[in-house]
């Protein structure tokens, strides 16, 4: 894929640098993107929506989550296992390394709770209008007769 400079764009628009950060990232090649924990995202309503992560072997204490300015934050760091004396772990298929996942957020999607169970972590986003950016309807005032008629009788000296 071939890179995009939106360079040009930065300087005749305003407030519009989190679209372009977001479109450079879009371009980046796969491979520097991490993909553990795997995850899900799921509409669960009009305005709801849910973000599922296998993160097992993780507890809610190993676990941090944090939305800042549009970005939620997931960090999973795992507290040292001591096995016992003698253990030998001969195989590891299960990841036991620490994470960090960030989701752009839309305008106005906050996140609302999360719950962890059996390995999955779930991540409840709410999407909040504020009452000023609702559409709201424009009540038009008829205008009396008499009125029309007298605008349109005056004469101009």
């Amino acid at each position: 894929m071939r890179h995009v400079d939106f360079s040009p764009l930065y300087r005749s628009t305003v407030g519009f640098d989190r679209l372009f950060t977001m479109l450079d990232s879009l371009g980046q090649p796969e491979g520097s993107q991490t993909t553990y924990p795997p995850y899900n995202i799921e509409r669960t309503g009009e305005d709801a929506y849910r973000i599922s992560m296998a993160v097992a072997g993780f507890s809610e204490d190993e676990i941090s989550i944090e939305a800042h300015r549009n970005v939620l934050t997931v960090k999973g760091e795992r507290s040292e296992e001591n096995k016992g004396e003698g253990s030998e772990l001969l195989y590891r298929g299960i990841a036991s390394r620490s994470f960090e996942r960030r989701f752009q957020l839309a305008d106005h999607v906050e996140a609302v709770g999360a719950n962890l169970k059996n390995g999955l972590l779930h991540i409840e986003l709410k999407r909040t209008i504020p009452e000023e950016h609702k559409p709201r309807k424009i009540a038009i005032a008829a205008a009396s007769g008499s009125a029309a008629k007298q605008i349109e009788g005056q004469s101009v000296n």
